[in-house]
């Protein structure tokens, strides 16, 4: 059994190692052009989540903020592969758990297993949580795209069917990306 002093050293190196997101870029881009870490993202789709909370009253709200930061946290060691760029051939699932175990390793075993079990959920889409926290996590990719400022050759075209399947399972979620997707379809027409 650790100390009291191993057990907060191991959750301090864990917490140091996963600020490694504030520099994992993704291909979004903020107001000014930067383009935005994973950090960011994970931040304001838990703001999303804090928003939206009285749409989802039948929701576990802890569990899915849970989700939520630690859905991407397996990015902090290989990074990001935007969706537009994946291989169909190539599981990105199995790489990033791989590389969130490897993350988790400073945890004592129950924090390990509680996150790989979130990320696990998350990964699977089942649980009315996860299924929520999936087709906000494209909602907020999409939001993002749309509000950012892009390279000219940016694809908005690619973000009117990204995530589909995970934004149609709830009203509210369905609402956002009509409006979200109008976003894009005025974007695209812009950048012709």
């Amino acid at each position: 059994m650790l100390t009291l002093k191993e057990n907060t050293a191991s959750k301090l190196a864990f917490i140091q190692a996963a600020g490694k997101l504030k520099d994992t870029l993704r291909s979004a881009h903020t107001e000014e052009g930067r383009q935005e870490s994973t950090a960011e993202h994970t931040w304001r789709l838990c703001l999303w989540v804090i928003v939206f909370r009285d749409d989802f009253p039948e929701i576990d709200f802890e569990r899915v903020l849970s989700i939520c930061i630690v859905h991407d946290l397996g990015e902090a060691i290989s990074g990001d592969i935007p969706a537009i760029y994946q291989d169909p051939t190539v599981s990105k699932s199995a790489d990033e758990r791989r590389d969130f175990e490897t993350l988790l390793k400073p945890l004592p075993s129950e924090l390990q297993a509680q996150f790989l079990s979130l990320w696990d959920e998350y990964e699977a889409a089942e649980t009315p949580e996860a299924k929520l926290v999936k087709g906000l996590d494209k909602l907020e990719t999409i939001m993002q795209h749309n509000q950012g400022a892009n390279p000219s050759d940016f694809d908005y075209g690619f973000n009117l069917t990204y995530g589909e399947k995970h934004t149609k399972t709830h009203p509210v979620l369905q609402t956002i990306r009509e409006i979200l997707d109008k976003e894009t379809s005025a974007n695209a027409g812009r950048h012709r």
